[in-house]
């Protein structure tokens, strides 16, 4: 749980940096009792947990069985790493994490470094979105990955989604996708889209992973991939730049672009529009 110092809120700019410090401390404590609600305590009602490196996000319900799953399995230590950074109301800072029995905190073998940005709210986080870097993650033995997948098939097993609920949903979102195609919109989170599906986040969550075989931010990158390549071969976009293409599928910047439009075309947006004007010559 939250001590009664950081519940005090974040208002008061004089002191943001204390609030930051014992938030994180907090935070912290809580990963290392391996503790799930405890962890999950930090984040708003109605928050989100971004895992970049794995393409989710979870909602506090959805974390909560997450980490249940990857504490029950995995032993580690996460340690601050430098100051933490505040500006507002968003905090960020570096950690590390090691193998717990590791008695020699030098002992680099199993550790690996990541950086977290939140942004909070009253006395909670309305965002927690997680960079790390692990190794082993190029691997299917990913520790993180394996996590990832026993939680969404104990969750799937219990979620109460009927066959027929599955087909209604995915054809809602299917229409909301082509016909309105709310893709575009560069803000767009898994709780919004459930929210105009007419479902929970959890079952918007197990039609796109069960039912697309992919994750939400897989399947929503996908179609604004898809509109970027009708876009960079269109006669009308020939000469329209990449950026503007970028921002107008649903990106919001350049670099989410190249990154998501290299994976799955494997070219870069420049080096598929030569492609296709070298084909149509």
């Amino acid at each position: 749980m939250l001590t009664q110092d950081v519940q005090s809120g974040f208002g008061d700019q004089r002191g943001a940096r204390m609030h930051a410090t014992k938030f994180v401390e907090s935070y912290f404590d809580a990963w290392n009792h391996r503790d799930p609600e405890g962890v999950v305590d930090h984040l708003a009602g109605n928050g989100i947990y971004c895992d970049v490196p794995l393409h989710e996000q979870h909602s506090p319900d959805d974390w909560i069985e997450s980490l249940e799953e990857f504490f029950s399995q995995h032993r580690h230590r996460y340690e601050l790493i430098g100051e933490i950074l505040t500006h507002k109301h968003t905090i960020a800072f570096q950690y590390r994490v090691f193998p717990d029995d590791k008695a020699e905190k030098n002992d680099s073998s199993g550790m690996y470094r990541g950086a977290e940005f939140m942004t909070l709210r009253g006395d909670a986080a309305m965002t927690i979105t997680d960079y790390y870097d692990v190794p082993e993650m190029v691997q299917s033995s990913s520790i993180a990955q394996q996590a990832s997948t026993n939680a969404q098939q104990t969750k799937y097993a219990r979620s109460g989604l009927s066959n027929e609920q599955s087909l209604e949903y995915k054809r809602r979102l299917e229409r909301l996708m082509h016909a309105e195609q709310l893709y575009r919109l560069p803000d767009l989170t898994l709780p919004k889209l459930a929210e105009a599906v007419g479902c929970s986040v959890n079952h918007l969550s197990q039609v796109i992973n069960s039912g697309c075989g992919m994750s939400f931010f897989d399947y929503l990158n996908e179609q604004r991939v898809q509109l970027a390549r009708e876009l960079l071969t269109h006669l009308d976009s020939r000469n329209r730049a990449i950026l503007d293409i970028a921002f107008t599928v649903g990106f919001n910047s350049n670099s989410a672009f190249y990154t998501a439009f290299k994976k799955r075309v494997g070219q870069t947006p420049a080096q598929y529009r030569r492609s296709q004007s070298i084909k149509s010559h």
